[in-house]
């Protein structure tokens, strides 16, 4: 028996919290339990508002006390309880704890889940808002494999009290989303801020895992949520999961690398392995708690025009083989990146790019939206810890190289960037491959489209033979 949409509103004619905890405590095959801490039960007792619980809900448990918790759940090494680990031992031992006292030999047409989060909400001072954990593990036919949900959220509200009720909204849009839109992840995200203000809650992770969702890529439903204004930047790893970016970036060294890698060449790896060769041997950088981003941004991806997702896919697949973590972000500006950086680590930070990228950085246009201008973003960005390693450029007439020593900035920025020149942040890579310097992206993407020779050899080992056997970036088999 499979869950169907009927009646199902628009997005526009979305139903109410309570029309629609009442429409899965009517469903007679629904049937799962609610474990939550942190910030009270607040999922689940919109569900016994309503009415007609008691056909749904097996049972809640909010294991408040730390010895009752790990007493149910098992202790946490590293001491902590509101991380993704947590979650999945909530889901697994509510999961297994309802299959054993409710046998489906004896119910065989129930659809089981459970509603899990660990949540921590804004402290007495108001100094850290809080942020969660999350998930739910679900049927949509009584005979099959299970399918999950989890994401992390932070909270922006300055009350607990407010805090606890979004929380609660987002509980009972998942339970929703799961079972009457799951066959539409784009949509069922949306729709988790149903009634709640944009502002209120931002998903800065989430992943969609099991059979309902085989075909679901999380790379694009990460897209989706800088895209859908609910986070400003996502993260993923090597294997193309979606990670939590405070887990990565947290007390890390970070070398962060913007880019199209449109797609990835030579000279971006070069750039990355001569300036990581630089800062990794910096005295107070150990290269073990240091983390490499190649960063892509948003307005990057809508250069040329709306977001196509297979071009998104195809970049992110081809930094993904060349073993990187990948992040997008909504940072247009590199101060906007620096800042980001700076909620998670105070050690060591450094950007590396071009000079043509590192003279846009002068150009004070970028700055009209601050009070302060310019001095103000490169308030933010020059931080003590922050460094960038200028990767050189030739001129295509002149043949001529140009570093930091020669670079051409508006008269009145000069003495602006002596001042940060001779105080150490920026740093020349002369160790470059120059033969490298001609390498376009632009121009190979071309050679692409129009199935001209020689492209390849411009780019890493491996990366040529994935595009073709990809047909990526509009190449024809």
């Amino acid at each position: 028996m499979e869950v169907t949409i009927q009646g199902d509103t628009g997005f526009d004619n979305k139903p109410s919290i309570e029309a629609k905890a009442l429409r899965i405590n009517l469903n007679n095959y629904i049937y799962g339990t609610f474990a939550e801490i942190g910030a009270g039960q607040e999922v689940a007792r919109h569900f016994f508002r309503v009415g007609g619980a008691s056909g749904t809900i097996a049972k809640t448990i909010s294991a408040y006390d730390k010895n009752f918790s790990d007493t149910i759940y098992g202790e946490e090494i590293d001491g902590r309880y509101v991380t993704e680990t947590r979650l999945g031992k909530m889901l697994s031992h509510e999961m297994q704890l309802l299959e054993n006292r409710i046998p489906k030999e004896n119910h065989p047409n129930k659809m089981f889940f459970t509603l899990a989060n660990t949540v921590t909400t804004i402290d007495f001072a108001k100094k850290y808002k809080g942020h969660g954990w999350m998930g739910i593990r679900f049927q949509t036919r009584p005979d099959e494999p299970y399918s999950e949900i989890s994401l992390h959220l932070r909270f922006h509200q300055a009350e607990a009290r407010l805090q606890q009720e979004a929380l609660g909204f987002m509980g009972v849009n998942l339970v929703y989303g799961a079972f009457y839109k799951h066959h539409n992840p784009k949509k069922l995200l949306r729709y988790l801020y149903d009634h709640i203000d944009n502002e209120a809650i931002e998903i800065d992770t989430i992943n969609f895992s099991g059979p309902r969702f085989e075909n679901v890529d999380n790379r694009l439903i990460s897209l989706q949520l800088i895209r859908n204004g609910m986070t400003d930047a996502v993260m993923f790893d090597p294997n193309g999961n979606n990670i939590l970016p405070a887990r990565i970036l947290y007390k890390k060294n970070i070398l962060a690398l913007r880019g199209s890698f449109r797609p990835v060449t030579k000279v971006n790896i070069d750039m990355f392995e001569k300036s990581y060769e630089i800062f990794s041997k910096q005295e107070n950088v150990n290269p073990e708690k240091t983390e490499v981003i190649f960063e892509i941004t948003l307005s990057n991806l809508r250069a040329h025009g709306e977001i196509d997702e297979k071009d998104f896919m195809d970049r992110a697949k081809l930094l993904c083989s060349l073993g990187h973590t990948v992040m997008i972000s909504n940072f247009q500006e590199y101060y906007k990146l620096v800042d980001y950086f700076s909620k998670y680590t105070k050690k060591q930070v450094g950007l590396a790019m071009g000079v043509s990228n590192f003279v846009e950085i002068f150009d004070e246009q970028y700055y009209q939206d601050l009070s302060g201008g310019i001095l103000e973003a490169f308030g933010k960005m020059f931080y003590n810890n922050l460094k960038v390693y200028l990767y050189p450029m030739r001129e295509a007439e002149s043949g001529k190289i140009t570093t930091s020593n020669n670079l051409k900035l508006h008269p009145r920025m000069k003495d602006f960037y002596k001042f940060f020149k001779y105080n150490g942040k920026i740093v020349d890579i002369f160790d470059y491959e120059e033969n490298y310097l001609s390498i376009l992206s632009r121009e190979i993407l071309q050679k692409i489209k129009n199935k001209e020779q020689g492209w390849e050899k411009e780019l890493p080992d491996g990366i040529a033979e994935m595009i073709r056997k990809e047909d990526m970036f509009g190449l024809k088999k």
